[in-house]
């Protein structure tokens, strides 16, 4: 494996681990309805929680790690067409639709959820009654799991594209840029030389004149 290639999966592996751990702690300390206050009629009194920058943290680590792998190797389908058509193209496209889908669901939770997180002193009212804005629990949660799935799907998209790119072609080997098409050897049948001391046949009309003379 090259070196290039390890050092930009590890990278973005460590970024998809900040991500999931992030948002996972931010799960943790979002803040709960318990503890929330009415301090007035149309007012809510909040707690301090760290919940909105840990969202934050997860979703630019998470963004960070798709800009990586997508700038190591491009756009797929711009590539599709100068490259052969076999499983390891295949995997790669699938994973990197399936990551990009990931990807957006998990940075749209994770920034809506610390979006909601930092909504202080804000009320709804249904019904004549008025209630205070809080996270709705597995919103973080959710998009750290699936930031950790998008970021592995990516890690396994860019492994089995520089795999595609390196392997064999599926129709054999190919010429190469400075080598003109495959020529068809053409060749004069070749006989064994004879050995002068190999006997010689005589017909036998020639053998009889000879003796008569």
């Amino acid at each position: 494996m090259e070196r290039r290639v390890l050092v930009v999966s590890c990278v973005v592996g460590v970024l998809g681990l900040l991500s999931a751990a992030t948002g996972f702690a931010a799960e943790a300390t979002r803040i709960k309805g318990s503890q929330v206050q009415f301090i007035s009629n149309t007012q809510c009194a909040y707690p301090r929680s760290p919940a909105m920058a840990l969202g934050l943290t997860a979703a630019a680590a998470l963004m960070i790690a798709q800009v990586i792998i997508n700038g190591s190797t491009g756009c797929i389908c711009c590539k599709r067409s100068t490259q052969p058509l076999n499983s390891n193209w295949k995997m790669a496209l699938v994973c990197f639709v399936v990551s990009w889908f990931t990807f957006v669901i998990a940075f749209l939770l994770l920034l809506t959820g610390a979006a909601l997180n930092d909504q202080h002193g804000l009320e709804s009212m249904y019904f004549g009654n008025y209630y205070c804005y809080v996270v709705k629990p597995g919103v973080f949660a959710g998009g750290a799991v699936l930031s950790f799935i998008s970021v592995t799907l990516a890690i396994l998209y860019y492994l089995t594209f520089n795999s595609a790119k390196s392997g064999a072609s599926p129709w054999g080997s190919a010429s190469g840029p400075n080598q003109g098409p495959p020529s068809i050897a053409m060749g004069q049948p070749q006989f064994p030389p004879q050995n002068p001391q190999d006997p010689v046949f005589v017909h036998e009309d020639t053998y009889m004149r000879r003796q008569f003379t």
